[in-house]
């Protein structure tokens, strides 16, 4: 398998002039520093986003820091866990656009309460693959006009503690775990970028469908779930961890950054920190269960069949 030249920092991309980006939630942590680095490079980044204020002061900040990015970054509304935004997104984005060289599906939820979006499924399946499946496939059309473009879409060495069930994506049935549910769209990620693969490459197109995880990587991810239920305890461990044995969000979006621009990668493959946790980019293990093309195809029709969406031809069924 080719991985490509080590990188040891996003100073290390390659020159982006030219390319558009898309990166959902761009207004923080991974998503920020993949925003920035981008615009950095050259690319025009459209930084997509639930809250239009912190998106507003992720560009400010950005500019500030990349003064010479400041007309190339832009923000359109998203709000993943509703898909009449998701759709909202996708038409804002391909009337102002006249294609996308990289869509990275960096935003998403983790160990939640139980909650619901707005279309009634479980918050994170809903959020991190169902809200990313969608919009990937409504934006298909404008990756498609540019030869070369990438899906990267961010899971978690955490995908191990669960699989998703196609019959139930909704996530109705049986006692909810917030882990395992995380696990599970976690794994649902890593699915749909091997499937979009295979599906591209069978068809002749040229796209790359590749995911990436961050290793342990301080952002405020990790205490979202524990603010939620006014869990002080373990808000605070939570801080403590990050400030002692994470790495920096500046290193934790290498992997995505990598597998969204570096040349020599191998379609469907998944990147993360050498060393699990912590280091350069490289080729990381999956488990055994998000490697069976039978079950990603049954995940993959499941999905359109929950959110309406269907994959245009040639990607399509």
């Amino acid at each position: 398998m080719k991985t490509g030249k080590t990188w040891r920092s996003a100073a290390e991309m390659p020159v982006l002039d030219g390319m558009t980006a898309v990166v959902t939630g761009a207004n923080s942590g991974l998503g920020f520093v993949t925003a920035r680095e981008l615009a950095r490079k050259g690319a025009v980044v459209v930084l997509a986003c639930r809250s239009a204020s912190r998106a507003a002061e992720a560009v400010e900040t950005i500019a500030a820091e990349v003064p010479e990015a400041k007309d190339r970054l832009e923000v359109l509304p998203l709000d993943l866990a509703d898909l009449a935004s998701v759709r909202a997104f996708a038409t804002a984005f391909s009337d102002a656009h006249d294609g996308l060289d990289i869509l990275v599906n960096n935003a998403g939820v983790m160990a939640l309460p139980e909650r619901r979006t707005a279309d009634g499924f479980e918050m994170q399946m809903g959020t991190n693959h169902l809200g990313h499946f969608a919009l990937s496939a409504l934006l298909a059309p404008a990756l498609l006009a540019r030869p070369g473009a990438r899906v990267v879409t961010v899971s978690s060495g955490m995908h191990a503690v669960g699989r998703p069930n196609p019959a139930d994506l909704r996530g109705e049935h049986g006692k909810y775990r917030k882990w395992s549910a995380y696990g599970a769209a976690k794994s649902a990620n890593l699915m749909f970028t091997a499937e979009l693969a295979r599906r591209a490459d069978a068809a002749g197109v040229a796209l790359l469908s590749l995911a990436a995880h961050p290793g342990y990587a301080a952002t405020n991810l990790q205490t979202a779930g524990a603010k939620m239920t006014g869990d002080t305890r373990r808000e605070r461990i939570m801080d403590a961890a990050n400030r002692l044995i994470a790495t920096s969000a500046e290193a934790g979006a290498v992997p995505q950054l990598y597998a969204a621009t570096a040349p020599g990668v191998d379609n469907g493959t998944f990147y993360g920190p050498r060393f699990a946790m912590w280091g350069p980019p490289a080729a990381t293990p999956r488990a055994p269960w998000v490697k069976h093309e039978s079950a990603n195809r049954t995940l993959w029709t499941a999905s359109e069949a929950a959110t309406g969406v269907r994959w245009p031809e040639p990607l399509g069924d």
